[in-house]
């Protein structure tokens, strides 16, 4: 099975949206970096609403072990950074991420990726939730950045178009 790879902001909006549970129901495991767990603590601390990731049983917290080299004309954050080595690391690793410029990173590293929207595209395959486009107007009332023309490809993914 491959190691999925979990960044902040998928699990930010997820939790937001009270579908955190999605993510056990998809796969065993999560595997967070300790960057990401410190940028959700330092939230946490400045009462952004996160979950307390100490808290569930189906997140595993690794450290980066090696200092495996990321292009460095790329300018990303510790935690996508973190997700991407620690996907290099691994013979197999799916990492969850939203950064644009992370996932092109991802892309050009030849790491497999998924984002939230593909998350809630899944669940839906799954009959985890049964509607996607309320979710997206939440989504976007969160400050998530879709574009409309994303949105309609997601919308036509999951059947529910327009």
């Amino acid at each position: 099975m491959a190691d999925i790879i979990c960044n902040t902001s998928p699990i930010q909006y997820l939790h937001q949206l009270g579908l955190l549970r999605l993510l056990p129901a998809l796969v065993e495991r999560i595997i967070v970096p300790t960057a990401v767990l410190a940028e959700i603590e330092i939230g946490r601390e400045n009462k952004v609403d996160l979950p307390d990731l100490s808290m569930l049983d189906w997140v595993e917290i690794h450290q980066v072990k090696s200092s495996a080299v990321l292009p460095s004309a790329i300018n990303l954050g510790i935690g996508e950074t973190k997700v991407l080595a620690l996907a290099l690391e691994s013979k197999d690793a799916i990492v969850i991420l939203d950064d644009l410029l992370a996932s092109r990173a991802a892309e050009r590293l030849g790491i497999k990726m998924i984002g939230t929207l593909g998350i809630l595209l899944e669940a839906k395959r799954k009959n985890l939730i049964s509607e996607i486009a309320p979710i997206l107007n939440k989504l976007e009332k969160l400050r998530f950045r879709v574009s409309p023309k994303t949105k309609r490809a997601v919308l036509k993914l999951a059947g529910e178009e327009l």
